[in-house]
């Protein structure tokens, strides 16, 4: 068996814990392995432990890996997108996970051939150091999206803080929860708003708990080659 179908049994094991304590079904949350800053032969790694949904943070990389391993996987795009290279990364994913200010909004909605599937990022603790709206914002920015065609919003994105304040962290997943329901009861066509993107490798199972629907989750599964950790993914 190799690390990653080891620590991907760890994972699930704590995923279903974690859904029965909030009273979930664990087959509705996703794990999305964060294969930034590893090799292709540990990402194709993933691939083969039954991994489908991959997140990358970078155009360079996502690139890369997508043209050498050319597998029937889920692209993610979970990192902040400077409205410049859009155009390198918007016909190769199947979800971006930060969308955060209208320029890239109409950036997203000239350059793509189709509807692309976008979390809209929410920086709930209102951190100086995160991107991402404040909750107050999130309506009002999704309501300026309606006449926009190629974006479709699926869900709410967020991060907490890196803490071991447990009742912080579940705090702001309770929130991101509240909201992505208030969005949700709008009933816009271009903002089903049913998903949630939250929880990292040290706090997926709150996340799991309070709702999240998809997890980010690359050290405790893949492991990181170069030993470095970004926003996205600690």
């Amino acid at each position: 068996m190799t690390k990653i179908l080891t620590n991907l049994s760890k994972i699930n094991d704590l995923l279903i814990a974690a859904a029965k304590r909030g009273n979930r079904n664990a087959s509705n949350v996703q794990i999305i392995a964060v294969t930034k800053e590893v090799s292709v032969e540990r990402t194709q790694e993933a691939i083969n432990a039954g991994l489908i949904h991959l997140g990358e943070n970078r155009p360079e990389g996502l690139n890369h890996k997508i043209a050498v391993i050319q597998a029937d996987v889920r692209w993610h795009y979970i990192g902040s997108l400077q409205t410049r290279k859009v155009k390198q990364v918007i016909h190769h994913i199947d979800y971006l996970h930060s969308l955060d200010r209208l320029s890239l909004a109409q950036e997203i909605e000239k350059r793509a051939e189709k509807p692309v599937k976008c979390f809209v990022q929410v920086n709930v603790s209102e951190e100086e150091s995160k991107h991402g709206l404040t909750v107050k914002e999130v309506l009002p920015f999704i309501e300026t999206l309606t006449s926009f065609t190629k974006i479709q919003v699926v869900g709410l994105m967020t991060m907490a803080p890196n803490t071991e304040d447990k009742a912080l962290i579940r705090s702001v997943f309770k929130q991101l929860k509240q909201c992505q329901q208030q969005i949700a009861e709008q009933g816009f066509a271009h903002a089903p708003c049913t998903e949630l993107s939250m929880g990292m490798s040290n706090d997926f199972e709150i996340a799991v708990e309070e709702g999240a629907t998809f997890v980010r989750v690359g050290t405790a599964l893949v492991g990181n080659e170069r030993g470095e950790q970004d926003e996205h993914e600690e």
